[in-house]
């Protein structure tokens, strides 16, 4: 049988794929409890970069409604409904957690939960063919993933409750225009541009790329004062590291 969540590592840089194209990806405890196996073994492999990926047509449509009803409807299986339910905030509280930087490559469909959990990925590439959907509410359900939070941050609260309360479809390039997508590209490159990027991270210095991924996520709650502190600790520790130093002795300068 088949794993339904694929990783690999190479180098330093991690790749976690949900291997279910068949489903068209859906999430269901088994695949959600499988995604933070895999990305807690990642953060544990020391992994700089991890591509978040998926095989088949569709990166996910979302959590499998079917399942998920079936659970909360039926008082046997309670228990495993309630452990569905907080998968979805351990999965974000493990990708959030992880010191390196993550990179989704979005293509197809992008709905619901399947998206949400993105959002606390670092970048976000999408394919041109990549559909983007929120339709929790017309469904009568509720939102998970910090996405109340994240998702504001990400694109202003303004487009956020537009996508909340519409919950309509919007393209890759839509995204991209309201700064929910980082990069566009042709379906056939998506995995090509991934590496790219994925490549062109871990050349960076590592201490420097943790530290940083850290900060921007924790200093946005934080005063302007104790944002200035953090920072100046944050300098401190990377100036006097030997990765700098390796790297000012080879970084050219003018003659003076």
């Amino acid at each position: 049988m088949e794993d339904i969540v694929l990783y690999e590592k190479e180098g330093d840089i991690g790749k976690i794929t949900i291997n279910k194209p068949e489903q068209r990806n859906s999430l269901d405890l088994n695949t959600n409890n499988k995604l933070i196996e895999a990305f807690n073994k990642s953060a544990k492999n020391g992994d700089v970069c991890v591509i978040y990926a998926a095989e088949g047509k569709h990166f996910t449509v979302g959590a499998d409604l079917k399942y998920g009803y079936e659970l909360l409807t039926n008082p046997d299986r309670l228990a495993e409904a309630m452990e569905f339910l907080q998968s979805w905030q351990v999965l974000t509280r493990a990708m959030l957690a992880h010191s390196g930087v993550i990179i989704a490559g979005l293509h197809g469909w992008v709905i619901g939960g399947g998206f949400e959990q993105l959002l606390c990925c670092d970048l976000r590439i999408a394919a041109a063919d990549t559909r983007i959907m929120l339709p929790e509410l017309s469904m009568g359900l509720f939102f998970s993933n910090a996405s109340t939070k994240l998702l504001p941050r990400i694109v202003g609260e303004s487009r956020a409750k537009q996508l909340f309360y519409l919950g309509n479809e919007i393209s890759a390039e839509e995204a991209l225009n309201i700064g929910l997508i980082n990069i566009v590209c042709k379906r056939e490159g998506l995995r090509r541009v991934l590496r790219r990027t994925a490549n062109s991270i871990v050349q960076k210095d590592h201490l420097a790329l943790r530290i940083t991924k850290k900060l921007v996520n924790e200093n946005q709650d934080k005063s302007i004062e104790a944002v200035l502190d953090s920072e100046a600790i944050a300098m401190m520790e990377t100036g006097q590291s030997e990765g700098v130093k390796r790297r000012i002795t080879q970084f050219p300068t003018g003659k003076h």
